[in-house]
């Protein structure tokens, strides 16, 4: 069986690069939000899910993937597993995490980042005298 997940949501916070120096690793993390339109109501909460890249893709993603942006994500799905403490009891928790692969930035740039760009210079005409 294939193990791939394609989603399309929006990044909910500028991706946090970590840099691992003994094996000279990049890891990219960001999450995405995609709606869950199985739900009966209008304005359904969205569905949080953590993207991990890895090195050369992990560079792509720092340069292009930026907060409230829409991108289509293509991956394999993974399950993370942490420990936590509740009420003093350990408890082992897991999360899903897509292990990216690939992605597409799709529609346009969310406004606050437009603003941002630096529109080119025009040329001004000469008018004879």
């Amino acid at each position: 069986m294939n193990n791939q997940i394609t989603l399309i949501g929006r990044v909910g916070q500028n991706p946090v690069s970590t840099t691992f120096t003994d094996t000279d690793n990049k890891l990219a993390k960001f999450s995405l939000a995609v709606a869950d339109y199985s739900s009966k109501t209008d304005n359904p909460e969205p569905m949080w899910i953590d993207v991990e890249s890895w090195n050369g893709l992990a560079d792509r993603v720092m340069k292009l993937i930026t907060e409230k942006r829409e991108v289509a994500i293509t991956g394999r799905l993974s399950i993370s597993k942490y420990t936590k403490e509740i009420n003093g009891v350990k408890v082992e928790m897991r999360r899903p995490v897509v292990k990216l692969s690939g992605f597409h930035l799709c529609g346009a740039k969310p406004k606050s980042e437009e603003k941002d760009e630096v529109k080119p210079a025009t040329k001004k005409s000469k008018v004879a005298a």
